[in-house]
């Protein structure tokens, strides 16, 4: 894995080498009273900012970000914040493939060093996931191959999730992807984890099903 550079804090503990986090809130507020601090640590710091959001929420994200003093115009224009919407980043072409997003998000990180960010901090939420679209049941897939790729990073690399709307099926499922949750807006070393390989040997192995 590559080097960490320096701690990273999230929901109040310092995040380990295990940098893959699924964070599960009941409410935008829960969900920015968590995140905001860590997206802050790393604005202050000059690391790199990958937001992906909803679309109807997009205006909300940077009244959010700039009610921390993060001044998300000039942000953009140096690349310090790159923020998309679904459909910018899970949903291109109105449907989902793994493939095009491990391949974007590998993209997207590689660019941060390469633009001379010592780190970046995605947050990204997943509702999209609920919507009828092609491929969208290959969720639980793409997040145990995420592993593989935060493997190679040192990235922190947040998945959020709204209790709210998922089924109880597909978060014990998103649980067993990654090896670090934030729960009641406390970070957990996560026992359900299953290595990505084992996992995805197992789904394999399933007959096709909805995301419940």
């Amino acid at each position: 894995m590559a080097q960490v550079l320096a701690e990273v804090r999230l929901a109040g503990s310092p995040l380990q080498s295990y940098r893959h986090v699924c964070a599960f809130f009941r409410s935008p507020d829960e969900f920015y009273t968590v995140l905001l601090p860590f997206i802050k640590e790393g604005f202050d710091r000059r690391e790199r900012a990958l937001h992906i959001v909803d679309p109807k929420l997009r205006a909300e994200h940077i009244r959010r970000l700039e009610g921390i003093g993060i001044d998300t115009a000039a942000a953009e224009a140096s690349q310090q914040l790159e923020l998309r919407v679904w459909e910018e980043a899970y949903l291109r072409g109105g449907h989902f493939v793994p493939d095009a997003m491990l391949t974007l998000l590998e993209e997207r990180l590689s660019a941060g060093q390469t633009e001379g960010f010592p780190l970046t901090r995605l947050v990204a939420t997943v509702e999209w996931a609920l919507q009828d679209r092609p491929g969208v049941d290959d969720l639980v897939e793409y997040e145990a191959r995420v592993n593989y790729l935060a493997a190679s990073h040192a990235d922190a690399l947040v998945c959020c999730y709204d209790l709210t709307q998922f089924g109880a099926g597909l978060v014990m499922d998103v649980l067993r992807t990654h090896p670090m949750a934030i729960i009641g807006g406390t970070l957990h070393e996560n026992p359900f984890f299953v290595p990505p390989d084992l996992l995805l040997q197992e789904l394999r192995g399933r007959e096709p099903a909805g995301l419940n």
